[in-house]
């Protein structure tokens, strides 16, 4: 028998219901009420639901009302800003009108996304020295500050996105002096904390989440409420973001500006520690050889990098300067307030260094990510389903959806690595109809894809009968950067068309550019795979130029890799074809938006055709009509107009 919620939640799907009274031309669709009913018999029983909502299923409205009708304390994550900015500014705001109701609703995002007006102070008074461009920024800045309720920086128009300023101000876990803060009671970040510990809907982003559950399991303070339920939405990007969250990370740039931050206590506080200036320096300058002598090896695995003598001489030799620097700052606790709060952070870094260069756990992958002048070391578990396990309490409702979850029709993979051994699966297919709206080419006679020089030029040619065919109104989806602007280059020559590359501008930007012209091809890779929905004749053709597989020399793939060949495993169909097939499942969900969408998808990769594991990608994709023939591909796209 259904719970109430359950029949309440029915009621307000049904065609009289209140949605029916509210939305002029609404129509009710059975999948939406299906997933509904699961949302709130979960909510209910406390339990945990997996369900992939194809495209138009209107997966949003399908767990909100359920969720706000519960009266319950909900935290809603997603994978993406411009979703969370959806659900608070445009869904949740409807709902609640039709709805008649009133609960408190929080936007928590992380700390970074707000401004710390301590460290605003501390950037004004030393306004002196400063670049004048960073200068007049930080002074639009904090003007801005005087006006603003909640110091959101997403709401700051008053300087360009990229400006090095908010680097300088914004909040930061490592610049946070807590109580201490002469701003602590209007503390933007404490603020918006508090709110979302009183709200009933509080949205966050998988970030955040993952964040807040490993400070908890630390002892530190709270983020979050322990909620009655936890949905989250765009779930199929939570493995890999998990993996980060239970691994360890520690960059060189904060070890280099706290090493810096003892300098200056001792010029400014502690005059009769001449000990603590030397030692740090010599740190400092060991620090920058060691991480050169990283980059001179061109190589991102730290298990290889070992091999290395003179590398391993100089980690330890580092680690060695950095115990001594920690003996000596102990002598002089108590002394100063700052020291003592650095002391703290920079211990903890140092443990994570001493970790990374230990290389101990054989169930963790140890790599190297190069910035500009710093390198970022990581820690990441190879299987992070047991850690995951301990997340989802048995007291909470847990429910996890996404457009692409499922790999050959089955939800498996997904269920396996969030370690979700008892949960209710359920897949829902879009109500589009793909087969009259959609079609799906693989061109015949194109080279393998391995043979760069000999498919770029077919490449181009099918995008080019393509974009004239549908009159622009393309988005072409590559996996590498290389060929993107190989592409974009010959492209140039070749159509008329208005074309949008990426990296000419950041990815919102180039959206609103692609809607406003109307006739424009865009170009892009992973950024424009996901998140993006344009509607209507707007875009007609999506093409990608082949099967999305991840690189074999990603260190974390290797290491699992390794762990799987162990066990007997084949490391190409346990992990690579999972990721390829859910990658390639939301490239082509950029097509059809809407149920009056009608769209071509080429992709140009004859593999998913002529290996066996091809059938993979094709019984995942949507039930789009399959043809070879180009010209019957360019037929269709003349004829949306």
């Amino acid at each position: 028998m259904s719970s109430k919620l359950t029949q309440q939640v029915q009621a307000t799907f049904s065609e009289k219901g209140v949605l029916a009274k509210a939305i002029k031309g609404f129509s009710r669709r059975d999948v939406q009420q299906q997933m509904a009913s699961a949302v709130s018999e979960t909510i209910t029983s406390k339990g945990r639901l997996v369900v992939e909502a194809g495209t138009g299923v209107g997966k949003t409205f399908a767990y909100l009302i359920p969720a706000l009708l519960s009266h319950q304390q909900v935290i809603v994550s997603t994978g993406s800003k411009n979703l969370q900015e959806q659900l608070v500014y445009k869904d949740l705001p409807a709902l609640l009108s039709m709805l008649e109701l009133s609960p408190k609703v929080a936007l928590l995002k992380g700390r970074n996304n707000y401004l710390c007006q301590y460290l605003m102070e501390k950037e004004l008074s030393g306004a002196s020295a400063m670049d004048r461009q960073v200068l007049d920024d930080l002074l639009r800045i904090n003007q801005w500050a005087g006006q603003t309720i909640d110091g959101d920086l997403g709401g700051l128009t008053v300087v360009s996105e990229h400006s090095p300023a908010l680097t300088l101000i914004n909040s930061a876990k490592e610049t946070c002096v807590g109580q201490r803060c002469d701003y602590y009671e209007v503390c933007f970040t404490r603020k918006a904390r508090h709110r979302a510990m009183d709200a009933q809907i509080i949205v966050v982003n998988h970030h955040l989440f993952l964040a807040d559950k490993i400070i908890k399991e630390t002892g530190f303070a709270e983020l979050l409420p322990d909620p009655d339920v936890v949905i989250f939405d765009e779930a199929h990007l939570l493995p890999d973001i998990a993996a980060t969250y239970f691994g360890q990370q520690c960059s060189t740039r904060q070890i280099a500006e706290r090493l810096q931050q003892f300098i200056d206590i001792y010029r400014t506080e502690l005059r009769d520690a001449k000990q603590i200036e030397q030692l740090s320096a010599r740190c400092l300058n060991l620090l920058y050889d060691w991480q050169q002598a990283l980059i001179e090896t061109g190589d991102t695995d730290w298990r290889s990098m070992l091999s290395d003598k003179s590398l391993s001489a100089l980690s330890w030799a580092l680690l060695n300067e950095l115990t001594a620097l920690q003996s000596v700052l102990q002598a002089h606790v108590g002394r100063s307030d700052e020291l003592d709060d650095a002391l703290e952070k920079w211990s903890i870094d140092k443990a994570k260094l001493e970790l990374f260069f230990l290389c101990e756990n054989n169930q963790a992958a140890y790599s190297v990510d190069y910035g500009q002048r710093y390198v970022m070391l990581r820690v990441v578990p190879i299987d992070v389903a047991a850690a995951c396990k301990k997340l989802f309490n048995p007291e909470t409702a847990w429910v996890f959806t996404s457009a692409t979850l499922q790999i050959n029709q089955s939800l498996t993979v997904f269920t396996q690595q969030l370690g979700l051994t008892q949960a209710t699966a359920l897949l829902l297919k879009s109500p589009f109809d793909y087969a009259n709206n959609a079609l799906f080419c693989v061109p015949r006679h194109l080279a393998n894809v391995a043979n760069h020089d000999a498919i770029l030029p077919q490449f181009v040619d099918v995008c080019v009968a393509a974009i004239n065919a549908a009159q622009g109104r393309t988005f072409i989806l590559f996996t590498s950067h290389r060929m993107l602007n190989q592409v974009a280059q010959v492209l140039q020559r070749r159509v008329t068309y208005p074309l949008l590359v990426q990296g000419q501008a950041n990815k919102q930007s180039l959206l609103k550019k692609y809607r406003q012209l109307g006739n424009a091809v865009l170009l892009g890779t992973g950024a424009f795979w996901e998140g993006v929905d344009v509607r209507g004749k707007l875009l007609s053709c999506v093409i990608i130029d082949k099967l999305p597989f991840g690189s074999p020399d990603d260190n974390l793939y290797r290491a699992r890799r390794d762990n799987l060949l162990r066990e007997g495993k084949d490391p190409f169909t346990e992990i690579a074809l999972p990721q390829a097939v859910i990658a390639l499942n939301q490239g082509v969900g950029r097509l059809i938006r809407d149920e009056k969408d009608k769209g071509v998808l080429i992709l140009c990769d004859n593999r998913i055709v002529n290996r066996t594991y091809g059938e993979a990608f094709l019984n995942s994709l949507p039930p789009m009509t399959r043809t070879r023939s180009l010209d019957t591909a360019v037929g269709f796209l003349s004829q949306i107009t």
